[in-house]
């Protein structure tokens, strides 16, 4: 009895399922950004022979996996 085309009322229950999807990936893509161009930086200070924390080195590669990561599992399951 409703007036809501088939497509659109599935359009938005897959939204109620999963909201702010778009949001969330273009998040991910751009910490992902960031992270590997930090990561570039600090390796160019490495070559350069500056000193770096080992910590911040760390921390640089643990964003480098996980972001990638997040955006890798937040894909579409269809």
């Amino acid at each position: 009895m409703s007036k809501i085309d088939p497509e659109l009322k599935k359009k938005l229950l897959k939204e109620t399922q999963t909201p702010f999807k778009g949001l969330r990936r273009i998040l991910w893509i751009a910490f992902s950004g960031s992270a590997f161009l930090g990561l570039l930086i600090m390796l160019s200070k490495i070559a350069s022979g500056s000193e770096l924390q080992q910590n911040n080195l760390f921390i640089q590669l643990g964003a480098c996996i996980i972001f990638p990561t997040l955006l890798f599992f937040d894909r579409n399951a269809d």
